[in-house]
């Protein structure tokens, strides 16, 4: 199966309802798994080879009934669903077109008009809600009927959530209506209701499934939302397709799980020992982290004092293209696994080419400035740390260069601190310029530039010799940039080696450049501090780094 639909439900009247409306609307090979959770359905199923059903003659609560459909899951995908809900024509297909690996999916949520009341009297029908007990029109105080509709409220939908310092779920139209988000179909949301989500099935356990610490129900949203983002991933809403759902009013019309406010307390309770305290083990970044990333956010505009703060992970993201001499790739590999096992940095390579060296993924591309990006964007999206500094093949870099914390995630920082050394005369230049080789920054903000930087090259740019995003954040149209840079020098420097096939220019000679601006601080050396001597010793210089 591409997806499951798991439906944890209890006493639910409009669950045939649903099932059928998914089995109208599934486009992909989906299959829905139902626990029926202490109770069998009020009305009959629709009996069907794509919906499987888990009976519990007792009770087990929401957070486990879902956990134990996903255990029965063997599809790509998972998606949980309320047992009232409607989707969208192609629902299935449209949510697996944008979900990356580490993402979690929110539809764009519709209220759901389930039915009317009709009064069998006058005909008069009205809005669903409790039991009448009269007629607004005539006299009737008895004899009433459920009329169907099952339609969504086409104005009545929400794209964006968050939680207050409270951990209570909130709805956030506000936050639709910042700049950056003009247009955007798919876009970060800070939280959800928790009535639906879709991930990736090995995703869901990564997280660790539904915390069933919490007890039955409760903070379902909130939970979701801060494993997905403390995690390393994403949560996002997709504006291109749709759930609705029924909201529940008052007494007969209400939760079908014996709720007490002791429940709601313990599961708020354990939501706050887990965020507020930053005790969820695999969190990669802290609740103010994600606070921060949203910010401004209602309820926290002054955050706390810091309460357990984790010192912001690191990966690197090795990429090339396999051209160059394989003694200067060797020997630069070599370095850099010094400076990675100093350190205890993980690395992804990216490589036209197997190689043995971190996690590898191969991608046979043609030699372009595309290709760079779309392998510099797929290690990206393999890495999992909050810092990501980007590595070149034919660099030879000091410990130093990985001390850099970036405080924000907005900025990208440049070492400037970088000689270029000629392969071929041992001649070392310094000047100042950014070069991406020799810059880190926050994952997201990464991400963030190189989609857009393929996205602009596919479109409008020669996959060749496009610049477009070339050193982040200029490259871009102005309108498409994001962040800002700043530069640093690290206490020693790193060897960007140039050679008969360096991706870029190899411009060794002051004359090269158009101007003075574009090599400011031009210095010429036949040794590089820290390193040695090099003029006239090229090799003999290699084999110093491997002795």
């Amino acid at each position: 199966m591409d997806l499951s639909i798991l439906i944890p439900a209890r006493n639910e009247m409009y669950l045939p309802n649903t099932v059928e409306d998914i089995l109208k609307n599934r486009r992909a090979k989906s299959e829905i798994i139902i626990v029926l959770d202490g109770q069998w359905p009020v009305e009959p199923l629709p009996d069907h080879p794509a919906v499987s059903l888990i009976y519990h003659s007792e009770s087990i609560g929401q957070r486990a009934a879902t956990n134990e459909a996903a255990r029965l899951s063997r599809a790509k995908f998972i998606m949980k669903l309320d047992a009232h809900c409607s989707v969208d024509e192609g629902f299935d297909l449209k949510l697996m077109q944008d979900c990356e690996p580490d993402w979690t999916v929110i539809p764009r949520m519709y209220n759901l008009h389930v039915f009317d009341w009709e009064c069998k009297k006058c005909g008069h029908r009205w809005y669903m809600g409790p039991t009448p007990t009269s007629c607004d029109k005539c006299d009737n105080t008895v004899d009433f009927v459920r009329r169907l509709v099952w339609e969504k409220r086409k104005n009545r939908y929400s794209d964006h959530w968050r939680f207050d310092s409270d951990l209570k779920f909130q709805y956030w139209r506000g936050y639709g209506k910042r700049p950056e988000l003009k247009g955007k179909y798919i876009a970060d949301t800070m939280s959800s209701i928790g009535a639906c989500f879709f991930m990736h099935r090995e995703r869901f356990w990564e997280i660790e499934g539904l915390d069933e610490g919490h007890g039955s129900w409760g903070q379902v949203g909130t939970e979701v939302a801060c494993k997905s983002w403390l995690s390393g991933g994403r949560q996002v809403v997709n504006k291109k397709t749709w759930f609705a759902h029924m909201f529940r009013t008052r007494k007969d019309f209400s939760f079908p799980y014996p709720l007490s406010g002791k429940q709601v307390s313990r599961a708020r309770k354990h939501s706050k020992k887990l965020w507020l305290g930053n005790s969820w083990p695999r969190a990669k970044h802290d609740l103010d982290w994600l606070i921060n990333k949203f910010a401004p956010v209602p309820g926290w505009e002054n955050l706390p004092p810091a309460r357990v703060r984790r010192s912001p992970s690191k990966e690197i993201v090795y990429y090339t293209d396999n051209r160059p001499e394989e003694r200067i790739l060797r020997i630069c590999r070599e370095q850099l696994a010094r400076c990675v096992r100093g350190k205890g940095i993980p690395v992804v390579t990216v490589s036209q080419v197997p190689i043995d060296f971190g996690h590898n993924i191969v991608m046979p591309l043609p030699r372009c400035v595309l290709s760079l990006y779309r392998q510099v964007l797929a290690g990206l999206k393999a890495a999992k740390a909050d810092i990501i500094f980007l590595i070149e093949h034919d660099l030879i870099y000091h410990p130093c260069h990985f001390d850099i914390e970036p405080p924000d995630g907005k900025t990208f920082f440049y070492n400037r601190n970088r000689w270029a050394l000629c392969s071929e005369t041992g001649k070392a230049v310094f000047y100042q310029t950014n070069v991406p080789s020799l810059m880190c920054a926050h994952r997201d903000l990464l991400i963030e530039h190189y989609s857009r930087a393929v996205k602009l090259t596919e479109g409008n740019g020669s996959p060749k010799t496009s610049k477009y995003g070339f050193a982040p954040p200029r490259g871009l149209p102005k309108d498409q940039q994001v962040g800002r840079y700043k530069t640093w020098m690290s206490e020693h420097p790193c060897i960007d080696i140039r050679h008969n096939n360096t991706f870029t220019r190899r411009r060794m000679d002051k004359s090269q450049f158009r101007s003075e601006r574009s090599c400011r601080g031009w210095t010429e050396a036949d040794e590089i501090p820290f390193w040695g001597k090099t003029l006239g010793r090229f090799d003999e210089f290699l084999y110093d780094q491997i002795k």
